[in-house]
Protein backbone atom coordinates (compact mmCIF):
# COMPACT_ATOMS: atom_id res chain seq x y z
CA UNK A 1 0.00 0.00 0.00
CA UNK A 2 0.96 3.45 -0.83
CA UNK A 3 0.34 5.64 2.71
CA UNK A 4 0.43 8.55 4.02
CA UNK A 5 1.48 9.20 7.73
CA UNK A 6 1.01 12.64 9.14
CA UNK A 7 2.65 13.12 12.49
CA UNK A 8 5.12 10.67 11.33
CA UNK A 9 7.76 11.81 13.30
CA UNK A 10 6.20 12.10 16.57
CA UNK A 11 6.38 9.87 19.45
CA UNK A 12 3.98 7.84 17.73
CA UNK A 13 4.65 7.77 13.94
CA UNK A 14 8.03 6.94 14.62
CA UNK A 15 7.58 3.98 16.05
CA UNK A 16 4.60 3.13 13.27
CA UNK A 17 7.07 4.11 10.57
CA UNK A 18 9.59 1.50 10.88
CA UNK A 19 6.51 -1.18 11.01
CA UNK A 20 4.82 -0.69 7.85
CA UNK A 21 8.97 -0.08 6.01
CA UNK A 22 9.08 -3.85 7.61
CA UNK A 23 5.99 -4.69 6.24
CA UNK A 24 6.96 -3.38 2.70
CA UNK A 25 4.64 -0.37 2.47
CA UNK A 26 5.15 2.36 0.28
CA UNK A 27 5.58 5.64 2.42
CA UNK A 28 5.45 9.50 2.69
CA UNK A 29 5.08 11.35 5.76
CA UNK A 30 3.46 15.12 6.81
CA UNK A 31 5.18 16.72 10.16
CA UNK A 32 6.54 20.14 10.61
CA UNK A 33 9.43 19.01 12.53
CA UNK A 34 8.55 20.99 15.52
CA UNK A 35 10.43 18.15 17.37
CA UNK A 36 13.44 17.52 15.09
CA UNK A 37 15.61 18.55 18.35
CA UNK A 38 14.22 16.03 20.62
CA UNK A 39 15.74 12.66 19.39
CA UNK A 40 16.67 10.47 22.47
CA UNK A 41 18.70 8.37 21.05
CA UNK A 42 18.81 7.29 17.47
CA UNK A 43 17.02 9.49 15.60
CA UNK A 44 13.59 8.74 13.52
CA UNK A 45 13.90 6.49 10.64
CA UNK A 46 13.65 9.02 7.11
CA UNK A 47 11.05 8.65 4.74
CA UNK A 48 10.08 10.99 1.68
CA UNK A 49 8.24 13.89 3.61
CA UNK A 50 6.14 16.38 2.00
CA UNK A 51 7.52 19.01 4.67
CA UNK A 52 4.90 20.99 5.89
CA UNK A 53 2.59 22.06 8.71
CA UNK A 54 -0.76 20.52 8.25
CA UNK A 55 -2.57 23.54 8.22
CA UNK A 56 -0.36 24.87 5.12
CA UNK A 57 -0.72 21.76 3.53
CA UNK A 58 -4.55 21.65 3.73
CA UNK A 59 -4.11 25.80 2.52
CA UNK A 60 -2.50 24.54 -0.67
CA UNK A 61 -3.80 24.71 -3.83
CA UNK A 62 -2.34 21.45 -5.08
CA UNK A 63 -3.19 19.11 -1.77
CA UNK A 64 -5.83 17.28 -3.14
CA UNK A 65 -4.07 16.40 -6.29
CA UNK A 66 -0.67 15.35 -3.94
CA UNK A 67 -2.79 13.29 -1.95
CA UNK A 68 -4.26 11.36 -4.94
CA UNK A 69 -2.69 7.94 -5.68
CA UNK A 70 -2.21 7.36 -2.01
CA UNK A 71 -3.92 4.12 -0.73
CA UNK A 72 -4.60 4.98 2.90
CA UNK A 73 -4.20 7.79 5.27
CA UNK A 74 -2.96 7.89 8.96
CA UNK A 75 -3.42 10.85 10.68
CA UNK A 76 -1.66 11.22 14.33
CA UNK A 77 -0.68 14.51 13.60
CA UNK A 78 -2.13 17.36 15.97
CA UNK A 79 -0.82 18.97 19.06
CA UNK A 80 -0.34 16.18 21.39
CA UNK A 81 -1.48 16.14 25.13
CA UNK A 82 -3.82 17.96 27.05
CA UNK A 83 -1.69 20.68 28.50
CA UNK A 84 -0.95 21.99 24.98
CA UNK A 85 -4.75 22.01 24.24
CA UNK A 86 -5.26 23.65 27.54
CA UNK A 87 -2.54 26.39 27.00
CA UNK A 88 -4.20 27.32 23.32
CA UNK A 89 -7.36 25.79 23.16
CA UNK A 90 -8.03 28.14 20.01
CA UNK A 91 -4.54 25.76 18.36
CA UNK A 92 -6.42 22.82 19.60
CA UNK A 93 -9.44 23.81 17.52
CA UNK A 94 -7.78 24.74 14.32
CA UNK A 95 -4.80 22.07 14.07
CA UNK A 96 -6.64 18.91 15.70
CA UNK A 97 -10.26 19.49 14.98
CA UNK A 98 -10.04 21.93 11.82
CA UNK A 99 -7.64 20.38 9.83
CA UNK A 100 -8.01 16.95 10.30
CA UNK A 101 -11.88 17.44 8.65
CA UNK A 102 -10.83 18.90 6.28
CA UNK A 103 -7.65 16.58 5.46
CA UNK A 104 -10.19 13.54 5.20
CA UNK A 105 -12.66 15.42 3.43
CA UNK A 106 -9.74 16.44 0.30
CA UNK A 107 -8.27 12.59 1.08
CA UNK A 108 -11.89 11.70 0.41
CA UNK A 109 -12.17 14.05 -3.23
CA UNK A 110 -8.37 12.79 -4.07
CA UNK A 111 -9.60 8.85 -3.82
CA UNK A 112 -7.88 7.55 -0.80
CA UNK A 113 -10.01 4.77 0.48
CA UNK A 114 -9.22 4.63 4.14
CA UNK A 115 -8.49 7.47 6.98
CA UNK A 116 -6.99 6.03 10.37
CA UNK A 117 -7.39 8.62 12.66
CA UNK A 118 -5.44 8.44 15.78
CA UNK A 119 -8.22 9.57 18.25
CA UNK A 120 -7.78 9.52 22.25
CA UNK A 121 -9.47 7.50 25.19
CA UNK A 122 -9.80 10.45 27.11
CA UNK A 123 -12.87 11.86 25.18
CA UNK A 124 -14.31 9.38 27.56
CA UNK A 125 -13.91 12.52 30.21
CA UNK A 126 -14.95 11.03 33.65
CA UNK A 127 -16.59 7.72 34.02
CA UNK A 128 -16.86 7.80 37.45
CA UNK A 129 -14.77 4.21 37.62
CA UNK A 130 -16.97 2.64 35.42
CA UNK A 131 -15.26 0.59 32.47
CA UNK A 132 -16.51 1.93 29.14
CA UNK A 133 -16.72 0.83 25.70
CA UNK A 134 -16.63 2.23 22.36
CA UNK A 135 -20.68 2.46 22.45
CA UNK A 136 -20.32 4.74 25.37
CA UNK A 137 -21.30 8.53 25.22
CA UNK A 138 -18.46 10.53 25.32
CA UNK A 139 -18.07 13.50 27.67
CA UNK A 140 -14.43 15.18 26.93
CA UNK A 141 -13.57 17.65 29.47
CA UNK A 142 -10.19 19.09 27.86
CA UNK A 143 -10.21 21.25 24.57
CA UNK A 144 -7.68 18.50 23.36
CA UNK A 145 -10.50 15.61 23.89
CA UNK A 146 -13.27 17.82 22.61
CA UNK A 147 -11.34 17.86 19.37
CA UNK A 148 -10.65 13.97 18.96
CA UNK A 149 -14.68 13.47 19.37
CA UNK A 150 -15.26 16.33 17.04
CA UNK A 151 -13.28 14.91 14.39
CA UNK A 152 -14.83 11.52 15.18
CA UNK A 153 -18.26 12.73 14.49
CA UNK A 154 -17.33 14.68 11.46
CA UNK A 155 -15.28 11.54 9.77
CA UNK A 156 -18.29 9.03 10.04
CA UNK A 157 -20.86 10.88 7.82
CA UNK A 158 -18.20 11.18 4.84
CA UNK A 159 -18.15 6.84 4.54
CA UNK A 160 -19.37 5.35 1.56
CA UNK A 161 -18.39 2.29 -0.78
CA UNK A 162 -14.96 4.41 -1.70
CA UNK A 163 -13.82 5.70 1.70
CA UNK A 164 -13.60 4.30 5.19
CA UNK A 165 -12.76 6.29 8.11
CA UNK A 166 -11.46 4.33 11.30
CA UNK A 167 -11.02 6.07 14.68
CA UNK A 168 -8.23 4.36 16.95
CA UNK A 169 -9.02 5.46 20.56
CA UNK A 170 -5.38 5.26 22.23
CA UNK A 171 -5.43 4.53 25.30
CA UNK A 172 -2.56 6.29 27.64
CA UNK A 173 0.69 5.44 25.96
CA UNK A 174 3.90 4.60 27.28
CA UNK A 175 7.32 3.02 26.33
CA UNK A 176 10.24 3.74 24.32
CA UNK A 177 10.18 5.89 20.80
CA UNK A 178 13.12 7.84 19.05
CA UNK A 179 11.00 11.31 19.93
CA UNK A 180 10.51 10.09 23.87
CA UNK A 181 8.13 11.99 25.60
CA UNK A 182 8.78 12.19 29.76
CA UNK A 183 5.02 14.49 29.48
CA UNK A 184 3.30 10.84 29.76
CA UNK A 185 2.27 9.17 33.23
CA UNK A 186 4.61 6.32 33.02
CA UNK A 187 7.82 7.55 30.97
CA UNK A 188 7.57 10.69 33.79
CA UNK A 189 7.36 8.57 37.05
CA UNK A 190 9.85 5.95 35.57
CA UNK A 191 12.43 8.52 34.76
CA UNK A 192 11.50 10.31 38.07
CA UNK A 193 12.37 7.08 40.14
CA UNK A 194 15.81 6.60 37.77
CA UNK A 195 16.95 9.89 38.26
CA UNK A 196 15.63 10.79 41.96
CA UNK A 197 14.96 7.64 43.72
CA UNK A 198 11.26 9.70 43.87
CA UNK A 199 8.37 9.01 42.41
CA UNK A 200 6.77 12.47 41.90
CA UNK A 201 3.14 12.84 41.28
CA UNK A 202 1.72 15.58 39.56
CA UNK A 203 -2.04 14.79 41.00
CA UNK A 204 -3.59 13.27 44.38
CA UNK A 205 -2.98 9.99 42.10
CA UNK A 206 -6.83 8.37 42.13
CA UNK A 207 -7.79 9.38 38.46
CA UNK A 208 -7.83 6.09 36.66
CA UNK A 209 -6.11 5.62 33.16
CA UNK A 210 -6.34 2.87 30.31
CA UNK A 211 -2.38 2.24 29.53
CA UNK A 212 -1.07 1.08 25.95
CA UNK A 213 2.61 0.38 24.96
CA UNK A 214 3.59 2.52 22.19
CA UNK A 215 4.83 -0.26 20.09
CA UNK A 216 1.40 -2.18 20.88
CA UNK A 217 -0.46 1.24 19.59
CA UNK A 218 1.41 1.26 16.73
CA UNK A 219 1.25 -2.46 15.76
CA UNK A 220 -3.17 -1.34 15.95
CA UNK A 221 -2.78 1.23 13.21
CA UNK A 222 -0.27 -1.39 11.31
CA UNK A 223 -3.44 -3.63 11.48
CA UNK A 224 -6.38 -1.92 10.47
CA UNK A 225 -4.22 -0.27 7.77
CA UNK A 226 -4.03 -3.97 6.66
CA UNK A 227 -7.36 -5.52 7.34
CA UNK A 228 -10.15 -5.74 4.77
CA UNK A 229 -12.03 -2.94 4.35
CA UNK A 230 -15.14 -4.56 5.49
CA UNK A 231 -13.92 -5.35 8.92
CA UNK A 232 -13.01 -1.92 9.75
CA UNK A 233 -15.06 0.55 7.88
CA UNK A 234 -16.77 3.40 10.01
CA UNK A 235 -14.84 1.40 12.87
CA UNK A 236 -14.13 3.22 16.22
CA UNK A 237 -12.11 0.81 18.33
CA UNK A 238 -10.90 1.96 21.87
CA UNK A 239 -6.94 0.42 21.32
CA UNK A 240 -5.33 -1.10 24.67
CA UNK A 241 -5.69 -4.01 27.24
CA UNK A 242 -8.81 -4.07 29.39
CA UNK A 243 -6.91 -5.69 32.09
CA UNK A 244 -4.48 -2.81 31.60
CA UNK A 245 -6.42 0.11 33.41
CA UNK A 246 -4.84 1.72 36.70
CA UNK A 247 -5.42 3.93 39.31
CA UNK A 248 -2.31 6.77 38.97
CA UNK A 249 -1.14 6.23 42.98
CA UNK A 250 -0.83 2.37 41.67
CA UNK A 251 1.19 2.72 38.82
CA UNK A 252 3.27 4.67 41.06
CA UNK A 253 3.45 2.14 43.67
CA UNK A 254 4.38 -0.39 40.53
CA UNK A 255 7.17 1.31 39.94
CA UNK A 256 8.42 2.16 43.46
CA UNK A 257 7.78 -1.82 44.02
CA UNK A 258 10.61 -2.64 41.29
CA UNK A 259 13.20 0.01 42.13
CA UNK A 260 13.98 -0.47 45.57
CA UNK A 261 14.56 2.79 48.33
CA UNK A 262 12.46 4.59 45.82
CA UNK A 263 9.77 6.41 47.32
CA UNK A 264 6.84 8.30 46.81
CA UNK A 265 6.11 12.05 46.51
CA UNK A 266 3.21 14.60 45.61
CA UNK A 267 3.70 17.72 44.03
CA UNK A 268 3.03 20.92 46.24
CA UNK A 269 0.06 21.54 44.30
CA UNK A 270 -1.18 18.20 43.86
CA UNK A 271 -5.19 17.99 43.62
CA UNK A 272 -7.85 15.48 42.64
CA UNK A 273 -7.29 14.77 38.26
CA UNK A 274 -10.93 15.42 36.74
CA UNK A 275 -9.87 13.39 33.64
CA UNK A 276 -10.30 9.49 34.74
CA UNK A 277 -11.51 7.14 32.47
CA UNK A 278 -11.43 3.33 32.32
CA UNK A 279 -12.18 1.41 29.09
CA UNK A 280 -12.82 -1.98 27.87
CA UNK A 281 -10.49 -2.67 25.40
CA UNK A 282 -12.44 -5.88 23.91
CA UNK A 283 -13.88 -4.78 20.58
CA UNK A 284 -10.17 -4.39 18.93
CA UNK A 285 -9.19 -7.90 19.86
CA UNK A 286 -12.41 -9.21 17.89
CA UNK A 287 -12.11 -7.40 14.69
CA UNK A 288 -8.77 -7.35 14.30
CA UNK A 289 -7.24 -10.37 14.71
CA UNK A 290 -4.25 -9.67 13.66
CA UNK A 291 -3.35 -7.31 16.47
CA UNK A 292 -1.71 -9.09 19.45
CA UNK A 293 -0.64 -6.59 22.07
CA UNK A 294 2.53 -7.68 23.78
CA UNK A 295 3.32 -5.32 26.55
CA UNK A 296 2.58 -4.80 29.96
CA UNK A 297 2.93 -1.95 32.03
CA UNK A 298 5.32 -3.64 34.71
CA UNK A 299 7.62 -5.16 31.48
CA UNK A 300 6.78 -1.59 30.27
CA UNK A 301 8.49 0.09 33.12
CA UNK A 302 11.55 -2.66 33.08
CA UNK A 303 12.03 -1.87 30.04
CA UNK A 304 12.44 1.94 30.79
CA UNK A 305 14.77 1.24 33.00
CA UNK A 306 17.32 -0.28 31.09
CA UNK A 307 16.71 2.53 28.62
CA UNK A 308 17.17 5.32 30.81
CA UNK A 309 20.51 2.94 32.12
CA UNK A 310 21.58 2.68 29.07
CA UNK A 311 21.47 6.32 27.55
CA UNK A 312 22.73 7.90 31.16
CA UNK A 313 19.74 9.50 31.67
CA UNK A 314 19.98 12.36 34.31
CA UNK A 315 17.22 14.32 35.90
CA UNK A 316 18.30 17.77 34.54
CA UNK A 317 17.11 16.44 31.04
CA UNK A 318 14.26 14.65 31.10
CA UNK A 319 11.90 17.52 32.93
CA UNK A 320 13.33 20.89 30.68
CA UNK A 321 12.13 21.28 27.57
CA UNK A 322 13.59 18.62 25.63
CA UNK A 323 11.31 16.12 25.94
CA UNK A 324 8.33 17.68 27.35
CA UNK A 325 6.13 18.70 24.53
CA UNK A 326 4.88 21.72 26.67
CA UNK A 327 7.91 23.06 28.05
CA UNK A 328 9.33 22.26 24.48
CA UNK A 329 7.07 24.36 22.17
CA UNK A 330 7.37 27.34 24.82
CA UNK A 331 11.14 27.41 24.62
CA UNK A 332 10.78 27.77 20.94
CA UNK A 333 8.40 30.45 21.44
CA UNK A 334 10.07 31.99 23.80
CA UNK A 335 13.80 31.92 22.09
CA UNK A 336 11.95 32.95 18.69
CA UNK A 337 12.13 29.60 16.40
CA UNK A 338 8.84 28.95 16.11
CA UNK A 339 5.95 31.55 16.61
CA UNK A 340 3.31 31.99 19.04
CA UNK A 341 0.78 29.70 16.73
CA UNK A 342 3.48 27.21 16.61
CA UNK A 343 4.78 28.02 13.25
CA UNK A 344 8.41 27.01 12.39
CA UNK A 345 9.79 30.11 12.15
CA UNK A 346 12.02 28.83 8.88
CA UNK A 347 8.35 27.90 7.24
CA UNK A 348 8.08 32.32 7.13
CA UNK A 349 11.81 32.20 6.05
CA UNK A 350 11.13 30.03 3.54
CA UNK A 351 8.17 31.55 2.03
Amino acid sequence: MKILVTGHAGYIGSVLVPMLLDRGHDLAGLDSELFAACDFGAPPAAIPSLGQDIRDFIAAPDAVERLAGFDAVIHLAGLSNDALGDYRPDLADTINCTASIVLARMAKLAGVSRFLFGSSCSAYGDTRGRLVGEGEQLRPITPHAVASMEVEQALMPLADRGFSPVCLRGATAYGPSPRLRFDLVVNSLVAWAFTRRTVRLKSEGSAWRPLVHVEDLAAAFVAAAEAPPGMIHRGVFNVGRTEENFRVRDIARLVRDMMPGTLIAHAEDAARDPRSYRVRCDHVRRVLPGWHPRWTCREGIAQLLDLYAAQGLAGTEFDGPRYDRMAHLRHRVATGTADRDFYPVERKIAA
